[in-house]
C-alpha cells in the first residue's frame, strides 16, 4: 500500500449521510475494504450500546465501554472497530452539514479526543433520535422536504454529541507537535476562510515556516494547507448555498472571489457538480 486510501463519502452516497445500526458481530462497515488502516473525508461518530470494542486511531488505541460515544475526524487514520462482542450506531457525515459551532468542539482539542460514556438518559436520547433518523433516511417514499428533514434530525443528534464533549471531563493523550499544529492550522481555518486563502499567511499566524506547516498537515492527514484551504471554502460555500438564499454570485463574494464563474470552476471542479445543481439536489 503506497499510501494511506481515503474514503470519500459522496461516492458511495449522495445525501451527505450514511446511517447503519450494527449488531454483534458485524461491524459497522458494509465492505472489507474499511477493515484496513484509511482515512475519511468526512466525520465518522459511533454509539455503543452494549459490548466492548476497541478502535485504533493514529497510533492510538482507544476502548469503548457501554453507553459510549465517539467521533474520528476527517484525516485522522483509523483501523475498523474491532466489535465481535458490541453493537450500536454508525454514522458519517459530510462535514458541510456540521455547523461551525459544532465542529469548533469537536475540532479545536489539541489532544486526541477521547469516548465519552453517556448517562442513562443521555443514551436513550441518541439511540431515539438516531432510530428516528434512521427510519425518515430510508423511507420508501420520500414526501416533500424529505432530505431537509433528515438533515434537521441528524443535526439534532450532532448538537448533542457536541453538548456531550463539551461538558465531559475526559483523560485526554498527548498528541505530538505536528498533530497540534495541524489542529490550531484548523482551529485558525474556521474563523479565517473568508478572508485568507494563503498558506503562507496561515503559517506567519501560527508562527512557523509554510514549508513546515505543510510538512505537518501531510504527516498528520495525509493532505496539504492548500487543500484544506479548499475544503473550508467548499464547506461554506455548500452551507451557503444550502441554507441561504443568497445567489452564486453574492455567495462568491461572500467568500471572497470577485470573479464568480472563476468561483463555479472552482466549486464545479471540487465537488463534480455546479453550485446550482448542488443547490436543487439538496433543496428537493
Amino acid at each position: 500500500m503506497k499510501n494511506i486510501p481515503v474514503h470519500q463519502l459522496k461516492e458511495r452516497v449522495s445525501t451527505g449521510l450514511e446511517i447503519r445500526h450494527f449488531t454483534v458481530g458485524e461491524g459497522p462497515y458494509d465492505n472489507k475494504d474499511s477493515l484496513g488502516a484509511h482515512r475519511d473525508d468526512h466525520y465518522i461518530f459511533f454509539v455503543i450500546e452494549e459490548g466492548v470494542a476497541s478502535l485504533m486511531i493514529d497510533f492510538h488505541e482507544l476502548s469503548f465501554k457501554p453507553s459510549t460515544l465517539y467521533y474520528v475526524l476527517p484525516g485522522q487514520v483509523h483501523h475498523r472497530i474491532r466489535n465481535e462482542v458490541a453493537y450500536g450506531w454508525f454514522l458519517a457525515i459530510d462535514t458541510a452539514l456540521i455547523s461551525p459551532n459544532y465542529r469548533t468542539v469537536f475540532e479545536s482539542q489539541l489532544l486526541l479526543q477521547q469516548p465519552v460514556v453517556l448517562n442513562n438518559t443521555q443514551q436513550q436520547q441518541c439511540c431515539n433520535l438516531l432510530t428516528l433518523v434512521q427510519e425518515k433516511y430510508l423511507e420508501a417514499e420520500p414526501g416533500p422536504f424529505y432530505l431537509q428533514i433528515v438533515h434537521s434530525l441528524l443535526k439534532s443528534f450532532i448538537g448533542m454529541a457536541a453538548s456531550c464533549y463539551s461538558t465531559a471531563d475526559c483523560s485526554q493523550v498527548s498528541m505530538s507537535r505536528p498533530v497540534q499544529l495541524s489542529q490550531e492550522f484548523k482551529k485558525l481555518l474556521l474563523g479565517h476562510i473568508k478572508e485568507v486563502k494563503s498558506p503562507s499567511a496561515y503559517a506567519s499566524m501560527l508562527h512557523v515556516s509554510e514549508s513546515y506547516l505543510n510538512e505537518a498537515l501531510k504527516k498528520v492527514t495525509g493532505f496539504s494547507v492548500s487543500y484544506w484551504i479548499q475544503q473550508e471554502v467548499m464547506l461554506e460555500a455548500k452551507r451557503l448555498l444550502y441554507y441561504s438564499q443568497m445567489n452564486v454570485k453574492e455567495i462568491a463574494h461572500v467568500l471572497g472571489y470577485d470573479d464568480h464563474t472563476y468561483f463555479s470552476r472552482l466549486f464545479k471542479k471540487a465537488e463534480g457538480t455546479t453550485p446550482l445543481l448542488f443547490r436543487e439536489h439538496y433543496r428537493k
